[in-house]
C-alpha cells in the first residue's frame, strides 16, 4: 500500500477572518431574501413603499437589517385594520421572518462552508 501524507497549515486569524466575511455575505443574502419576500406582501398604492425597501449588513457586528424608508412605513406595517389588495397585508415584514428563518440560516451556512473549502 502507498502511504499518503497530508500537511495542514492552520492560520487561525486568516480562517476566522474568512469565516466572518463569509457569514456577513450569507447574512446579507439572507436579508435580501427577507426583503424580496416582504416586498411580495407590502401594501401597494403607488409602489413607493415597496421601492423604499433595503437590506443592509454591519460586517463588524455580523448583523443584517431589512427596512422600509418612508414616513408612513411603520403605520402601514402596524395597522391591522387597514384593507389591502389580496396577498398584501399589514405586518408585511414581520410576518415573513418566521417563514424565512430556515432559508436565511441555510444561506449563511452555505457561505461559511464555501469559505472553509477554499
Amino acid at each position: 500500500m502507498n502511504e499518503q501524507r497530508a500537511r495542514l497549515r492552520w492560520d487561525r486569524q486568516t480562517a476566522t477572518a474568512a469565516i466572518q466575511q463569509a457569514a456577513a455575505r450569507g447574512a446579507l443574502l439572507g436579508a435580501e431574501h427577507v426583503l424580496q419576500a416582504s416586498r411580495q406582501r407590502v401594501p401597494i398604492a403607488e409602489g413607493t413603499l415597496e421601492r423604499s425597501g433595503a437590506a443592509n449588513i454591519d460586517e463588524q457586528q455580523l448583523t443584517a437589517a431589512v427596512s422600509y424608508d418612508t414616513s408612513y412605513a411603520r403605520r402601514v406595517h402596524e395597522d391591522l385594520n387597514a384593507r389591502h389588495s389580496p396577498g398584501r397585508s399589514a405586518k408585511y415584514l414581520e410576518s415573513v421572518l418566521p417563514e424565512s428563518a430556515a432559508t436565511v440560516q441555510a444561506l449563511i451556512a452555505a457561505q461559511v462552508r464555501r469559505a472553509l473549502r477554499s
